[in-house]
């Protein structure tokens, strides 16, 4: 009697051993990674986003539910085509779990179709435009990092309230310039600014002088550059050189990180204010993550590839929780589970797929106050994330329910 008991009870373990393993597709979670990795965005998301998962991958153990998780990259190359061509074949041949990174909202929002028609899920910390949490939210998609709503909420209110009041836009013409042009102008006019004009760029561009020309003839008392990290960083040298931030008016990168502003310099940097939801020097975890991170990389993190890491451990974390790693099991525990770790306090995931959490307005530091070659920010204000993202039923989402206002 007493070994059929046992054997009954060994069964009964191989038998829920197995079916939690059954609920690991393919025997295995596979993450890809697309990012740029030899254009303009490659040094802020691009080789650096690739080390923040795999470092997220190993902190969580290399396994979940006892199987292994793998990590796959890819070059996006900027484009729309070329980006879905690649998730086309890693959802079809791969079958990769969930896509990670993707700078370039252009590319985002094909991305997010791509997985929301194939039920897998896509974890955006690159890609900036607000609309990707609005009308073309997803039931699969998190917006993690930051968006083009919290920028232009965080930089245009206080730079309106201390008198900087008519804007000059540099815009690159594409999704996310597009976005982050909409709704810093809404910002500022909320604020009771004006917008004085705007002139719009390619993508990468070059060049600079004629759009700053115009720009500084504006006379507005600020010149905002809603670009990508790399094209803000070209901008903001080619200023410098024009003597604009001298001659009286504020330059302002309206995303820019710790990357660009090494490239920039101080002595044409200092005294700008910009918008982030992560700094590596704001604390001592912050500090922890980035001494690791700077050890593999030789590079301090940017708040994109903090956000890579952050935005894989919640999903491993999620999928462990929900004993499966089917799309929408996953993406319901983590809107269940609170983000706390060294990227955000208290974070939560809403259902129109935007992770709410603190920003920081920062302002770039002085040559003088500076202690280091990576020591370039101060904080200014911590903007509660309540604050600095868009109230739930104002994006257009189809997901969000008529009633919902938080």
């Amino acid at each position: 009697m007493k070994a059929r008991s046992r054997f009954c009870a060994l069964m009964a373990l191989m038998l829920g051993s197995s079916a939690v393993q059954a609920q690991i597709s393919d025997n295995v979670v596979k993450i890809g990674v697309l990012s740029d990795m030899s254009a303009g965005q490659s040094d802020s998301t691009g080789p650096g986003s690739v080390v923040a998962a795999r470092m997220a991958v190993e902190d969580f153990g290399g396994k979940v539910l006892d199987q292994p998780i793998e990590v796959v990259s890819a070059d996006h190359q900027n484009k729309p085509d070329v980006g879905s061509n690649i998730v086309r074949q890693w959802l079809e041949r791969q079958q990769v779990d969930v896509v990670a990174d993707v700078p370039t909202s252009s590319v985002a929002l094909a991305v997010q179709t791509l997985t929301r028609e194939r039920d897998r899920i896509f974890l955006n910390s690159s890609a900036g435009s607000s609309d990707l949490s609005g009308p073309a939210c997803s039931p699969t998609a998190i917006h993690w990092t930051y968006d083009t709503y919290s920028l232009a909420n965080g930089t245009a209110g206080p730079l309106v309230s201390q008198g900087a009041d008519t804007w000059y836009f540099i815009t690159a013409d594409y999704a996310f310039g597009h976005a982050l042009e909409r709704d810093t102008s809404q910002a500022v006019t909320r604020n009771g600014g004006k917008v004085s004009g705007t002139v719009r760029h390619p993508m990468g561009m070059a060049d600079f002088s004629s759009p700053l020309l115009q720009a500084q003839a504006s006379q507005a008392k600020v010149i905002a550059l809603a670009d990508p990290v790399g094209d803000t960083a070209t901008a903001a040298k080619q200023a410098g050189e024009f003597g604009i931030q001298v001659q009286g008016q504020k330059l302002v990168g309206l995303l820019i990180d710790v990357v660009d502003l090494r490239a920039i310099g101080l002595p044409i940097a200092q005294g700008m204010l910009l918008t982030t939801s992560f700094y590596w020097d704001r604390d001592d975890e912050t500090r922890a993550f980035a001494k690791r991170f700077f050890d593999r990389h030789k590079r301090m993190p940017t708040q994109f590839q903090a956000g890579v890491y952050s935005s894989i451990m919640h999903y491993l974390k999620a999928v462990q929780a929900a004993g499966t790693d089917e799309a929408k099991a996953v993406v319901a525990k983590m809107r269940e589970m609170p983000v706390n770790d060294f990227f955000a306090r208290n974070g939560r995931l809403r259902e129109d797929g935007r992770m709410v959490h603190d920003m920081y307005l920062m302002q770039v530091k002085s040559p003088a106050e500076s202690k280091g070659e990576w020591d370039l920010l101060k904080l200014v204000q911590t903007i509660p994330g309540e604050r600095a993202f868009r109230p739930l039923d104002a994006g257009g989402c189809p997901l969000v329910a008529k009633d919902r206002k938080d």
